[in-house]
């Protein structure tokens, strides 16, 4: 945007708005001709940007999602739901939603930390109220993993092996009971916190 430019500046390519403001990308200062602003109100060179968002939709400043960001998730998994009577803590009036994922073995692609060595699958409970909420967070779970966001390849936090398929910084609930310290329920402010992290992703 050019909007604001001062018009008796003596240079067009470096007027008094721009002449100290750089690029977080390529840590030029950022020539008005060549300058975007994003909605976010971040700004960087037009061609920087192009290419950032080439490889991921994103501010490199703040991190706003611009478009559908898609993840590294291997291809070829599958999300299931099931229903049942049974409450979990704290949403006594609800019955529960149970998500069975299942991402086969394969091998690793570009994308990933060791291109052309096999990766470990992984099969995955994860548990929501069966309530407007939880089926809405359902939802966005499921377009989250159509745009292979819920699982990556990398190092396992609780086995400690690497070149296997993990959680992606989309927490899940896999257990029904012991809390937050058990990745399980009660945990009242959980569905909210998903909802956050889903939406930093784009996913809302």
């Amino acid at each position: 945007s050019t909007q604001g430019r001062r018009t008796s500046s003596p240079s067009p390519l470096h007027s008094k708005d721009t002449e100290d403001e750089s690029c977080p990308i390529c840590m030029e200062t950022i020539e008005i001709t060549e300058k975007e602003t994003l909605e976010c109100k971040h700004s960087f060179c037009r061609t920087c940007l192009k290419k950032a968002f080439k490889y991921k939709p994103v501010c490199a400043t703040c991190g706003k999602v611009y478009g559908a960001l898609t993840g590294t998730q291997p291809e070829g998994g599958t999300i299931r739901f099931s229903k049942m009577s049974i409450p979990l803590p704290g949403y006594d009036q609800y019955g529960t939603i149970i998500i069975q994922y299942d991402i086969p073995s394969g091998i690793q692609k570009e994308e990933h930390p060791h291109p052309g060595e096999p990766y470990q699958g992984v099969s995955r409970t994860a548990y929501l109220p069966n309530s407007s909420e939880g089926r809405r967070i359902l939802s966005l779970l499921r377009k989250a993993f159509d745009q292979r966001l819920i699982f990556t390849v990398g190092q396992s936090t609780t086995s400690g092996r690497n070149n296997t398929v993990t959680w992606n910084d989309i927490h899940h609930k896999t257990s029904t009971h012991g809390g937050t310290t058990h990745y399980g329920y009660p945990d009242p402010d959980y569905l909210s916190r998903v909802a956050d992290e889903l939406k930093a992703k784009g996913i809302k």
